[in-house]
């Protein structure tokens, strides 16, 4: 196969017609809305907040702010900042909290985090640390941080290249999440958050990965029952184990070389998006897992092509394995210098802390990159 550009790959159907399902998943200390706008204004209501804040950024700000506030009659505040994984970083929080305190900003205001990964993760951050702690609703717009970013009370920025590397782990107040906002996604975007759906697939159960590895939601209905699915895989997890001493650690699969690949490209011209380098994590670490988690060889090469199939082969992206793998030991997993992978015991089952070395890395870049 060919190296495209990510955008030119593929066609989705996605209507713009908003899915009327109104679902609520009860986690332990929150709960997530589906399409649920009424519930969000009584929310709010309830809360009695002394000032709501809504921070976004460029692009949400352009195409879903407009809903929000035609939804949400109240008078709020609106802090807008860069897009993007490289404005992740501890001067754009200084700049947030510097606009809550200029505002007059209290302990009893809100944060209503209205925009895909980056705004859910340093939003929360900005406000679980903001006077030691403001209450925050998580309201993702993208289909990553729909499925993923938004769930799981993980909140961060990245530090010295390093993703994610400065954060504490906090519980929103609750979270929203309107499928209505995919429809004004690029279908890149869309494809960058397919890559965490194929993944809960494969750590947890294998019949979604077999239903979406072999064809994408047809309509915006379908996409909203495969993102309410996604959740609740996700939700069942992190309820098992919110501060991710244990099982949580599986959802890390794909992450480490994708994570990796993700700053290594970062400041580049032609950064990977973060479901992109998942993407190659997932096949990279198949590998990996078919040479010590006993992934069989039928399932490796089951899961490199279906992936593949999706989002095409880009081998320039894992030149430079000795660049790679200085990355990877800098990854949060690892334990006494040692390289600690989720692999794969089989489609559907994963297992933690499996110490993998360099050599392997370099055998599992090769084998995307060569596609052997």
């Amino acid at each position: 196969m060919t190296e495209p550009e990510w955008q030119d790959m593929l066609l989705f159907n996605l209507s713009a017609t908003p899915v009327t399902e109104v679902r609520r998943i009860k986690c332990k200390k929150y709960s997530v809305y589906v399409n649920h706008w009424d519930a969000l204004l009584q929310d709010i209501e309830q809360m009695r907040p002394s000032s709501v804040f809504v921070l976004t950024d460029q692009q949400t700000a352009k195409f879903c702010l407009h809903r929000f506030l035609e939804k949400i009659s109240i008078p709020v505040h609106v802090i807008t900042i860069a897009e993007g994984e490289i404005h992740k970083q501890l001067d754009t929080c200084q700049q947030i909290w510097s606009f809550l305190m200029k505002k007059g900003a209290d302990r009893k205001s809100l944060m209503i985090n209205l925009g895909g990964g980056v705004v859910g993760d340093m939003g929360g951050f900005c406000a679980a640390t903001f006077m030691r702690g403001i209450s925050f609703i998580q309201m993702p717009t993208t289909l990553l941080s729909q499925v993923d970013a938004s769930v799981g009370g993980k909140l961060g920025i990245d530090f010295l290249g390093f993703k994610n590397m400065v954060g504490v782990v906090q519980a929103p107040h609750a979270v929203y999440i309107m499928t209505e906002f995919l429809s004004s996604l690029p279908e890149r975007e869309m494809r960058s958050g397919y890559a965490e759906m194929l993944k809960h697939g494969l750590i947890a159960d294998a019949t979604v990965w077999h239903r979406l590895s072999r064809q994408m939601p047809a309509d915006a209905a379908a996409w909203g029952r495969e993102v309410v699915a996604s959740v609740e895989i996700k939700k069942k997890i992190t309820d098992e184990d919110p501060q991710e001493r244990g099982i949580r650690k599986i959802l890390n699969f794909g992450h480490t070389i994708g994570h990796a690949l993700e700053s290594r490209w970062l400041i580049s011209p032609q950064p990977l998006l973060h479901g992109e380098a998942v993407a190659i994590g997932l096949i990279t670490e198949a590998f990996v897992s078919y040479r010590l988690g006993g992934l069989t060889e039928d399932e490796l090469f089951e899961i490199r092509e279906r992936i593949l199939s999706i989002y095409g082969h880009h081998p320039r992206y894992v030149g430079g394995s000795d660049e790679i793998i200085e990355l990877i030991r800098s990854d949060k997993k690892n334990i006494n210098g040692q390289t600690r992978m989720v692999l794969l015991s089989g489609i559907g089952q994963a297992i933690y802390n499996q110490v993998a070395d360099d050599q392997l890395v370099r055998e599992a870049l090769m084998f995307y990159r060569e596609k052997l």
